[in-house]
């Protein structure tokens, strides 16, 4: 076997490689608010790394797309240098970036001159005060003028990624989706998961698809999308006008927990600390710093790969599905060491 099949099925083809831990925000279903205990510099992956790993992946095991996330990629100072050996040695790859956005008008020209293609940034709010609370940080307009910044550097697809907390921007889903509708970017509403280094979440608090869906539904009409979902972890929906008739665009639900697609993920993850994640929510992670720096070859390196993710669980870390469920136990990682 060549490619990175599990023992459901499964292929993976989408790498999801953090790059860093550190965040330039303390967002409230992330982090606390006094930050965490961050990777050493010498305990991260370097750039070089970075490339190689990109290069064993494409050659070796079949990965087809490559995004960069953290943390917050955009603080490490050598991210456009791994971003552009990627890309000069595998100039067909889609390369994508998630990112907070806050120094993004400042590095966009020289990210997407090194070969990036697409972008996907997480705002939860257009409200200033709403930003401040979730974030803890007044950077809101940073935020903004890094999306009109990527929008005049010619990125298409622009990526939004709203997380809906009860009782703080629960009732700002229309607003947002307007707001996206009206800049031409494309809206994603993620459940809030249990991915928190506070281990706070409750199944109960949570804002589910259900619930966004109604609400968007008092103002707009929602229809399923034309195109066939396919492995996308977003059910995508036309938005119309009631009044006109008008298609405006479209919004993405990712259900996560109430309607998750476990089935048919094709994602194989490596945390800055280039350890092996088959599944988001796993217990287990497979290391390959020192194959890294012991002198082992690209396939040696492959081969631990492969046997990683074919025992990749069936669902959220487990033998069934159900984030919040009896059995369910919480990853030690928060989202932020694990990658986005």
């Amino acid at each position: 076997m060549s490619g990175l099949i599990d023992q459901f099925g499964r292929t993976a083809t989408d790498l999801r490689m953090s790059l860093i831990d550190k965040c330039n925000l303390r967002c409230q279903y992330c982090m606390p608010a006094e930050g965490l205990d961050w990777m050493k510099k010498d305990d991260m992956i370097a750039a070089h790394e970075a490339i190689r790993l990109a290069d064993i992946a494409v050659r070796h095991l079949g990965v087809e797309e490559i995004r960069f996330t953290g943390g917050e990629p955009l603080v490490r100072a050598d991210l456009v240098d791994i971003i552009e050996g990627v890309h000069d040695l595998h100039p067909e790859v889609d390369l994508s970036l998630t990112t907070n956005g806050i120094n993004l008008e400042r590095k966009i020209d020289a990210l997407v001159a090194a070969g990036l293609s697409r972008i996907n940034v997480s705002l939860d709010t257009v409200c200033p005060e709403t930003f401040a609370k979730i974030t803890r940080r007044d950077r809101l307009t940073k935020v903004l003028s890094g999306l009109h910044a990527a929008k005049a550097a010619g990125l298409d697809p622009i990526k939004i990624n709203a997380v809906l907390l009860r009782g703080i921007n629960d009732h700002e889903a229309t607003e947002l989706l307007t707001w996206t509708l009206e800049h031409g970017y494309k809206l994603r509403f993620i459940e809030q998961m249990p991915l928190d280094a506070d281990h706070g979440w409750k199944r109960a608090n949570m804002v589910t698809a259900a619930e966004i869906r109604d609400q968007i539904s008092q103002t707009y009409t929602l229809s399923p999308h034309e195109d066939d979902r396919g492995s996308a972890p977003a059910e995508r929906f036309n938005v119309t006008d009631p009044t006109t008739n008008e298609v405006l665009g479209t919004v993405g639900i990712i259900a996560s927990v109430t309607e998750p697609f476990c089935a048919d993920c094709t994602r194989t993850r490596i945390t800055a600390d280039a350890k092996i994640r088959s599944c988001l929510f796993s217990h287990t992670e497979t290391d390959l710093m020192d194959l890294l720096r012991d002198g082992s070859s690209d396939q040696a390196i492959a081969d631990a790969w492969r046997q990683a993710m074919w025992h990749k669980p069936k669902a959220h870390g487990q033998t069934k599905t159900g984030l919040g469920m009896p059995g369910f136990v919480q990853p030690e990682r928060s989202m932020s060491a694990i990658g986005g």
